[in-house]
Order: structure tokens, then C-alpha cells, then sequence
């Protein structure tokens, strides 16, 4: 009977560990197999990632392109024709949760904007931050309503 008292690995399976630097009968004397001086024989002697032995490194040599905006706004576009499909008639609300709680749109998006490609049958409210003249036509038709939200991180304009 099998208990876990008793269970061993086959043989084999299992290794002694090699103890370096530990006289030379062992075979791994007195350099432990970091050969005779130099800096990768020395206590804590290695040389960081990219180093190349003082010549210019391949990620200095190499010329750098582009800027990546750390701010930059990330934007869903939906068109109505879109909503129409991936709601129907049980979409009583859109907007940026809802679309994405309905798997329309993957990844972080800060803002939403809906366009008016496509025909609308169903009654929705929009929530957007942007939502086209032909988009606001074609749900108000269809007996919907559209709310602009406001955009995160902008400075509301005065009027003057």
C-alpha cells in the first residue's frame, strides 16, 4: 500500500547537488570552474545586460524614433448600426460600461464616441462624450435620447 511515508523518487530522478570549490579531489577545486583570474572570476564579477566591453552598445548605437504620450486619450468609436446589433431592443441604456460589460469593446478606453452609420428601430438613452449630428438625428427619431458627458480631465470652457 502506498503511503506518504514511503514514497521515493525512481532512480535517477534526483541529483546531489555539485559543491563547487571544495579541494581538488573533488574534481571542482580550487577555481569552482571560473578559470584562472579575470573579472568573471572575482566575487560578484559579471558585467550588466548590454554591456559590451566598453565598445558603444547596440542599444546606444541604434537610432531612437517616436514619442509615446503617457496623457494620450484612448477613444471607442461605435456607429449606431453597431449599437443596433450588439443591443437590439434590450439596450435601454449605452454607454461606455455598458458596451464593454456587453464584450462590444475590449481594452481601456477613457472616452466614447458614436457615429451614425446605420439605421436605428430601437429606443435607446446614449451616453457619450462625443455623438454625431447624424447619430443624435437617428436615435431621437427612433424615440431615444442623448446625453453628452463631460470629457475627463478637460478644463470646462467660459463663456464670454
Amino acid at each position: 500500500m502506498l503511503k506518504l511515508n514511503t514514497i521515493q523518487a525512481k532512480p535517477g530522478a534526483t541529483h546531489k547537488r555539485k559543491r563547487l570549490g571544495r579541494g581538488s579531489g573533488s574534481g571542482h577545486g580550487p577555481t569552482a570552474g571560473k578559470g584562472d583570474k579575470g573579472q568573471l572570476a572575482r566575487s560578484g564579477g559579471s558585467v550588466r545586460p548590454g554591456f559590451e566591453g566598453g565598445q558603444m552598445p547596440l542599444y546606444r548605437r541604434i537610432p531612437k524614433r517616436g514619442f509615446k504620450n503617457p496623457g494620450r486619450r484612448s477613444i471607442a468609436v461605435v456607429n449606431v448600426g453597431d449599437l443596433e446589433r450588439i443591443f437590439g431592443a434590450k439596450g435601454a441604456v449605452v454607454s461606455l460600461d455598458t458596451l464593454v460589460a456587453a464584450g462590444a469593446i475590449k481594452g481601456g478606453f477613457d472616452r466614447l464616441t458614436v457615429l451614425g452609420t446605420g439605421e436605428v428601430s430601437h429606443k435607446w438613452t446614449v451616453k457619450g462624450h462625443r455623438v454625431s449630428e447624424s447619430a443624435k438625428a437617428k436615435i431621437e427619431k427612433a424615440g431615444g435620447s442623448v446625453e453628452i458627458l463631460a470629457v475627463p480631465g478637460a478644463i470646462a470652457k467660459r463663456d464670454a
